[in-house]
């Protein structure tokens, strides 16, 4: 059974290097140590961890909740904080972003043993579960109803070159040169349409493999848009598209 890989985030390097000692001694992979925001989100992009160990007291003007609140929108991984600060206004600011688990320093193995694992399991209860034989009626296959004013507007797959996050909120940008908008983050929307057509290539971007003219070592080309392509996803869209090597 491969190992849980976590990825840190901690602006203090003693205490940083007693986590990373800690979880290696309990047997999990540390993926990857960041000190700030940018730093966190550049690992992200590239290689993204099973579980999140975030400090929330960072170094810069945005902190540990600013990068939850972005994994949450973006990334769809489970996190931890932990932190020196259990202030009632913390504790406010950290209950909106809705994190696993809530550690203060000092840390100690067995308490960080149990909230990763109770996190994770908390984590993996939490998600929909697939629907039954008996269950609802299968959606449509060639197309997504996106809700408008005054109802619901069928898009069709066939019509959309990539998709684009805003925060809470995904362009469908359209062969047309038009766009559709749709309140949704981009991992809830990509569970709602046929993941044999659109593949995740970045945080913020995912595309129709049928409407792929180019692929370059960072750089997927769809219609003659240029977009950006994370380290993390190449693989996926190498086998989507039936690259091999």
């Amino acid at each position: 059974m491969s190992k849980l890989r976590i990825g840190i985030v901690e602006d203090e390097m003693i205490i940083a290097d007693t986590i990373i000692l800690m979880l290696e001694d309990l047997q999990y992979e540390v993926l990857w140590h960041a000190a700030k925001y940018g730093e966190a989100v550049n690992f992200l992009d590239n290689e993204q961890p099973d579980l999140l160990l975030l400090d929330i007291q960072l170094s810069g003007k945005l902190d540990g909740i600013d990068l939850a609140r972005l994994v949450q929108e973006q990334y769809n991984i489970p996190y931890i904080f932990i932190t020196a600060n259990a202030d009632a206004a913390t504790i406010e600011r950290a209950k909106m972003v809705r994190p696993m688990a809530y550690l203060t320093k000092p840390v100690t193995k067995g308490l960080l043993f149990s909230a990763i694992e109770i996190a994770l399991s908390n984590y993996n209860q939490s998600k929909p579960l697939p629907p039954s034989a008996n269950s609802t009626p299968s959606p449509i296959r060639d197309a997504i109803f996106v809700k408008e004013a005054q109802g619901y507007r069928k898009v069709y797959y066939a019509n959309i070159l990539y998709l684009q996050s805003d925060g809470n909120y995904v362009h469908l940008k359209l062969n047309d040169g038009k766009q559709v908008l749709v309140r949704s983050t981009l991992p809830d929307l990509l569970e709602q349409i046929d993941p044999t057509i659109f593949v995740r290539i970045h945080r913020s971007y995912a595309v129709n493999t049928r409407q792929v003219e180019r692929l370059l070592t960072d750089e997927v080309v769809v219609a003659g848009h240029s977009l950006p392509l994370g380290k993390t996803y190449k693989e996926l869209l190498h086998a989507a598209l039936g690259i091999s090597g």
